[in-house]
Order: C-alpha cells, then sequence, then structure tokens
C-alpha cells in the first residue's frame, strides 16, 4: 500500500467533431436527397425560437453530421451553395457504393478511379503514381479509389476508398459485430438468469387466517441481491423472511440463491428453534460464499391464533409495526449478520400482532434512495407513507409506498428495492 502521494495522468477532455457545415437551397429537398438517394439518418430538425430550422443529416455509420443551411439570398453563404464541400466520405467499396447511388439518380462527376500513392519513410513524402512493380524496402505502395457527386444543389463532395482504410473499416466491423454478438449473449444469459430468479421469490401465497400479506422485490439490475419469501412453518404458524445479499448483479443473486436454498433446506429441521434454524444458515452460508461476503435478514415467525409473533433480526433494518392506534413499534437488530463469523448466536425478540396492526418488513434500497440533492428518502418518510396508505389492502399500500419512494428519487433506481407488508385482520 502506497504511503506517499502518486501523480496520475488527467484524462483528457472528450473531442469529436460535431458537424459540417453544407449550405443548401431547400430544407425538405435536401433532406430527401440525402435520406432518400444515399441512405443518410436525418440526425434531428428543429425550429429555434428565432425562427430558424435547424437540420442534420448523418452517415449510417458515422458520428459526424451534415449540418444543412439554408442562408438567404444574397448573402455570402448564398454564394457558397454548388461549390466543392471538401467534404469525404470513406467507404469500404467505392464501386458497390457508385452503383447503388446511381441508380438512386445520384449525379457523379466521373466513375470511379484507381490512385497509387508511394510513400518514402526516409522523406516522408508521398508522391502520386500510376499502377506500378513493387518499390524498394523502405517504401510502401497504397491506393486509393476516388469519385465524386454532387447533391441535389451542385454541391460536390469526394467518395474514397484507401486499401489501409478498407482494411481497418473491415477489422472495425468485425470486432463490432463480435461485440454485438457478446453483448447479445450476455443479454440473453441475464434475461434466463432473471427468469430464473424470479422464480426463487414465492410462487403462491398460501391463505392466512386474518392476515393479509403481500411482497415483491424490484431489482436495481436484471438480477440482484435482495430476496424475500413465506414459510409455512406448521399448522396455524407462518414465516416471513425479507434479506439483502452484499454485492450486486450476478454475484449477489448467486448468493442470493445460495442463501434461500439453505434457509429452506433446513426450515423443515428446526421448526419450533428459529435460533438453531439461522445458526445453521449461517454456519452453511459462510462455508459456501467467498471471504468478505455477507447478508442481513429479518426472519418472523407469526402465530396465527395468538398473534405472537417471534423474530430474529440479523444487522437487517428495523421492521416496523405500525399499531392501530398510529404509533410505530421498531423490531431492532437481535443478531450479527450472516456469513462472517463462524461462530454465530443470536437472541430471540417477541411481540404481538394486534388486529388492525401493519407489519412492513424492507430493504434499504427503499430507505437509502436518494434524490437529487442527495437526500435519503429514510425512515421517517417511509412511516409517513405507511400511516398514509394504511387502509389499502396489503397489495396496494406496498405499491402506493413504492410509489412514493420513486416520486421523491425519480432517477434510475441504485440498488434493490424489496418490500413485505403484513395486516392484522380480527378473526
Amino acid at each position: 500500500m502506497s504511503t506517499g502521494p502518486t501523480s496520475r495522468a488527467e484524462p483528457h477532455p472528450y473531442l469529436s467533431v460535431q458537424c459540417v457545415n453544407i449550405f443548401v437551397r431547400n430544407h425538405d429537398r435536401s433532406i430527401r436527397f440525402f435520406v432518400e438517394q444515399l441512405g443518410f439518418h436525418l440526425a434531428y430538425d428543429a425550429k429555434l425560437q428565432s425562427g430558424e430550422r435547424l437540420v442534420a443529416v448523418s452517415p449510417p455509420d458515422g458520428s459526424t453530421v451534415l449540418a444543412l443551411i439554408a442562408p438567404k439570398p444574397n448573402t455570402r453563404e448564398y454564394k457558397l451553395i454548388g461549390r466543392s464541400t471538401n467534404v469525404v466520405f470513406i467507404t469500404e467499396d467505392v464501386l458497390r457504393k457508385f452503383q447503388e447511388w446511381s441508380k438512386r439518380g445520384v449525379r457523379f462527376h466521373t466513375t470511379p478511379r484507381l490512385k497509387r500513392i508511394k510513400y518514402d519513410s526516409e522523406t516522408g513524402s508521398g508522391s502520386r503514381r500510376a499502377d506500378s512493380p513493387l518499390l524498394g524496402a523502405e517504401s510502401t505502395v497504397w491506393g486509393s479509389v476516388v469519385a465524386r457527386f454532387r447533391d441535389i444543389d451542385g454541391n460536390s463532395f469526394y467518395l474514397v476508398s484507401f486499401d489501409e482504410v478498407t482494411h481497418a473499416l473491415e477489422a472495425q466491423r468485425r470486432a463490432a459485430a463480435a461485440k454485438l454478438e457478446v453483448e447479445r449473449r450476455a443479454a440473453q444469459e441475464l434475461e434466463i438468469a432473471n427468469e430464473v430468479q424470479c422464480r426463487l421469490f414465492p410462487q403462491i401465497r398460501p391463505p392466512i387466517h386474518a392476515l393479509d400479506y403481500f411482497g415483491h422485490c424490484f431489482p436495481a439490475r436484471a438480477v440482484g441481491g435482495d430476496y424475500y419469501d413465506f414459510l409455512d412453518l406448521g399448522p396455524g404458524r407462518f414465516g416471513l423472511v425479507i434479506a439483502d445479499v452484499s454485492g450486486k448483479g450476478i454475484a449477489a443473486a448467486l448468493l442470493m440463491a445460495n442463501l434461500q436454498a439453505n434457509l429452506r433446506s433446513q426450515c423443515s429441521i428446526s421448526l419450533d428453534q428459529p435460533q438453531r434454524l439461522l445458526q445453521a444458515v449461517n454456519q452453511l452460508f459462510s462455508q459456501n460464499t467467498p471471504d468478505g461476503a455477507f447478508a442481513t435478514l429479518f426472519f418472523a415467525d407469526y402465530q396465527v391464533t395468538s398473534g405472537r409473533l417471534r423474530f430474529v433480526n440479523c444487522g437487517h433494518p428495523p421492521a416496523l409495526i405500525l399499531r392501530h392506534d398510529d404509533s410505530i413499534d421498531h423490531l431492532d437488530a437481535t443478531a450479527t449478520v450472516l456469513g462472517i463469523f463462524k461462530k454465530w448466536d443470536c437472541e430471540i425478540g417477541e411481540r404481538t400482532f394486534c388486529p388492525g396492526d401493519t407489519l412492513a418488513l424492507y430493504t434499504d434500497g427503499i430507505t437509502e434512495s436518494f434524490n437529487e440533492n442527495r437526500d435519503e428518502f429514510g425512515e421517517d418518510r417511509l412511516i409517513e407513507s405507511l400511516r398514509r396508505h394504511r387502509r389499502l389492502p396489503s397489495q396496494s399500500l406496498l405499491e402506493n409506498v413504492v410509489d412514493d419512494v420513486r416520486r421523491f428519487a425519480p432517477h434510475e433506481q441504485h440498488d434493490d428495492i424489496t418490500l413485505i407488508i403484513a395486516k392484522s385482520f380480527p378473526p
């Protein structure tokens, strides 16, 4: 680890050619020429506040645009219409473009001509030659094919291909095609991963007497590290789980699947002992995950007839019970996170979940969502949202809370958002 200051080269500011001005007599007529005859794209066509029209076209594979300017008659710019623009378009096959554009009515000055240039590496100079035999070892020969054409106003352009440029263009095209294929496969794999992960979440919500509940995960990416679950813990008992695995993307999704498998496999073994259940989950999770990986988790064991709610909070944001009298009960941490320590223990918290109460389990993607001022949504806004929508059914309440978060932080979502809402009704 370096202890002294280090010098870094400052990144160069972004620089590119935006546009080249082409003076024309009529915008619409020139647009038709460039778009319909040359196959260009219409980059933009807008009207300024001054009333002037801003029009530009671009070649299919180019980043530079041609700004089509229609100057007023009797101006200096108007006199430039119909002259050589000195604009050069590079293609890998001039003859093919010549034939294609000629069929579309493009006027060429001449047919494509082959030119060969001798470059002397000793003098650094080049001279134009006709076809010639092989030159000395210190010289190279490179060729170009040139054709000149005019637009509808007589402005002339060059259409050129160079041997070296053609090879470079072909290499770029192959690289671009390979990159697109890699991106396509990656996108397809992410889509499959998303479908697989969605099936890890509860597909069926067992009907629980006197309990209206709903959960949903909104990943920031195609897949994420948030997890929620509903567990059948036996007659009259119901489990609610929410967790957040460290990291993001595919890596977090794999850890999330590992945690889900560990929890469900151990659930049938230690139904009556949440402490033993989570100790076993922690041991398996720490053995099967890389160093430094961890998960926060909230586990709740709800007994339907008595309303008894036993819970373990493993370093997770505190669950909230919005009581029927509008007070708030926090279900704070009772243990540290899962996966870091091999020797791990927890305490069991307990509450009574009464008719008219609302339970909210959430991940920090809700409270840590931030707006343009870097202000976080926070717990206070979450409580306010729960109170405002508390009379809605659980699914509608959840959706309205998430809508409140997204209105507060309308930019791109940076973290997974997961929420469980459970409402207790009189038996």
